[in-house]
Formats: structure tokens, C-alpha cells, sequence
């Protein structure tokens, strides 16, 4: 099984040499994958349903313990992870969800510096069901940066969002991204979500590293750019989408 360990990473923020995952004699989901992610990158893992993406973000965050598998990863020991449902506890308030687990007497003040970050300030002592899915998010993104971590996992965080409030969230997360500066490996179906914000776009094809393509697009990317434009078709060409699909 793999093992995870941050002091031999020296230069690296994500090592990972000849994974494999399988929940079945019938095959396997990860089959000899190999993975490296530099600090504060940020990659995006993009693929068809069935492809591993989310099996390799459990593998990287410990939650696949149970899981038959072998190979090496390495992640840093602070290790954070945002999933699609906020899962926050909801007999806790806002403020105990985003500090659930911290030690040190300056815990309280730090979980309201991390909720004023996120735009939840005046906030912290509301009930989980009294927030938009849109707050429900970003208490999960201050519950998981209050942690100050080297490696944010986010396993498609906004795709249960609206297209406005999923566009206002990528603009809170390029906002902290930039003030905190961890490696982030964001799993997502959007193609141009993972163009509009990733360093590097990561394809998997049955269980392993199809295509590992930078993005060089610069700060402001917009969909209109004939660049922006042809990496998508290339990405979608990638995942065999014909564009038409999507449109």
C-alpha cells in the first residue's frame, strides 16, 4: 500500500510513482500511475466518469485505506481537502465547523480571520442550513485554509453550484490561492474551470496519466481568447468529446 510522508518530498509538493487502486478482481481503477506537483502549483485532474479522478485524490488524502492497491505517495503533512458537499456538521455553528479539531488558544481567533477571508465575517455563529450553497462552500474552503496547508485536495467543489455563484467561488479561490500559496489538485468534469485556473491540466485515460498539458494563457483568461478557445478543443479532443457536445 502507499505510503505518506512529507520529509523526503525536498522539492516537490505530490510524489507519486506506480499507483494502483482496484475495487474488483476485474480491474483497475489507478494502473501504474506516476504524479509529481510542485509547491504551489496548481494542477487540475480532468477525465470521464470512471477514469480515477476522485480515486486518486482519496489515494493522495489518506481516505483509501480499505482500498487494494500498491505504489508511493508523498504529500506534505499538512493536507487539506474541500469536497463537493461542504460537509459541514450541522449541529455546530459556523465558526465550530471551521475550527473543528484546532488546538492552541488561538484557534477562535484564527477561524475568524479565516471566515472574514472568505467573505463570511458576521457570520460565524450561524447554523450550516441557514447559508446559501455558495456560503456552505466558502466556510468549507476557511475550514480547510485555517490549516494553513501545503497541499489543498478539492474534489469538485462548485459543481453542485449556479454559474454565477460557481464563477464569484473561482475568484475567491484565485484570491486565496495567491495569498496562501499551496500546491492545489482540483478534480472537476469543466473543462474550461480547469483551463480558467489551473498552472497545469492533467488527463486521465483508464486509471493513468493521458495528457499533462501547462496552461500559459497568462492572469486574465476568458473563453473568448482564440487561445483559451483552442486548448479547450484540444482538451475535449483529449477526453474524445466532440465540442458540439457541450456547446
Amino acid at each position: 500500500m502507499a505510503t505518506h510522508a512529507g520529509e523526503s518530498l525536498k522539492d516537490r509538493a505530490v510524489r507519486v510513482e506506480g499507483l494502483s487502486r482496484s475495487f474488483s478482481k476485474a480491474g483497475g481503477v489507478i494502473n501504474g500511475l506516476d504524479l509529481t506537483i510542485a509547491p504551489g502549483e496548481f494542477v487540475a485532474l480532468i477525465g470521464r466518469s470512471g477514469s480515477g479522478k476522485s480515486t486518486l485524490l482519496r489515494a493522495l488524502a489518506g481516505l483509501d485505506r480499505s482500498v487494494s492497491g500498491s505504489g508511493i505517495v508523498e504529500v506534505p503533512d499538512r493536507v487539506s481537502v474541500v469536497f463537493q458537499d461542504s460537509r459541514l456538521l450541522p449541529w455546530r455553528r459556523v465558526l465550530d465547523n471551521v475550527t473543528l479539531g484546532l488546538t492552541g488558544s488561538d484557534a477562535r481567533t484564527r477561524g475568524l480571520e479565516a471566515l472574514s477571508e472568505v467573505g463570511l465575517e458576521g457570520r460565524e455563529q450561524a447554523w450550516p442550513h441557514e447559508l446559501s450553497g455558495g456560503e456552505q462552500q466558502r466556510s468549507a474552503l476557511a475550514r480547510s485554509l485555517v490549516r494553513d496547508p501545503q497541499l489543498l485536495l478539492a474534489d469538485e467543489p462548485f459543481g453542485a453550484l449556479d454559474a454565477l455563484t460557481r464563477i464569484k467561488m473561482h475568484k475567491l479561490l484565485k484570491k486565496l490561492y495567491a495569498a496562501h500559496n499551496p500546491a492545489i489538485l482540483l478534480v472537476t468534469h469543466d473543462v474550461d474551470e480547469a483551463i480558467a485556473l489551473a498552472d497545469r491540466v492533467i488527463v486521465l485515460v483508464d486509471g493513468v496519466v493521458g495528457s499533462d498539458i501547462h496552461v500559459d494563457l497568462g492572469e486574465k483568461r476568458s473563453p473568448g481568447d482564440p487561445r483559451f478557445a483552442a486548448l479547450r478543443a484540444r482538451l475535449l479532443a483529449e477526453l474524445g468529446v466532440v465540442e458540439d457536445e457541450v456547446a
